[in-house]
C-alpha cells in the first residue's frame, strides 16, 4: 500500500508531519500513522499558550487497536487546537493532512532538522 506524503510537508521519526506557514506551523499525524493506528476514537491534545519542547508528549490517540503518544516536533507555543478532531476523531483517520490537523505553533525553528518529504518515503 503506497501513503500520501505530500512534497510541502516536513516529517519526525514518531509520524507527525509539518506544515510552515509564515510563522505558524500547523501540525498532525501522517498517513502511514494514521492507517498503522486503525479507527481513531479520541483524541487528546495540549491546551492553547502552552509552551512544549521538541520531542515532549503533548498528546494522545486512541483506537480500536491502540493508544499511541504525540509528540512536539519542534519546541514552541501551542496557538491553536483543532477542537474538531477532538468532537471528530475519525477526521483523522479521512483526512489526516486537511481537516485531521491537530495544533498549530508558533516557533522560531527553522525545521531543517526534519525529514524532507523524500527522506519520510524511505
Amino acid at each position: 500500500m503506497s501513503f500520501k506524503v505530500p512534497d510541502n510537508l516536513r516529517y519526525t521519526e514518531s509520524h507527525e508531519w509539518v506544515e510552515k506557514r509564515d510563522e505558524i506551523i500547523q501540525v498532525g499525524i501522517t498517513d502511514f500513522a494514521q492507517d498503522e493506528l486503525g479507527d481513531i476514537v479520541f483524541v487528546e491534545l495540549p491546551k492553547k499558550g502552552m509552551m512544549v519542547k521538541e520531542g515532549e508528549e503533548i498528546g494522545v490517540i486512541e483506537s480500536i487497536k491502540a493508544v499511541s503518544d504525540i509528540y512536539a516536533p519542534v519546541s514552541g507555543k501551542v496557538v491553536a487546537v483543532n477542537e474538531t478532531v477532538l468532537n471528530k476523531p475519525e477526521y483523522i483517520n479521512d483526512e489526516p493532512y486537511q481537516r485531521g490537523w491537530m495544533i498549530e505553533m508558533v516557533t522560531d525553528d527553522d525545521l531543517e532538522h526534519l525529514s524532507t518529504p523524500e527522506e519520510y518515503r524511505k
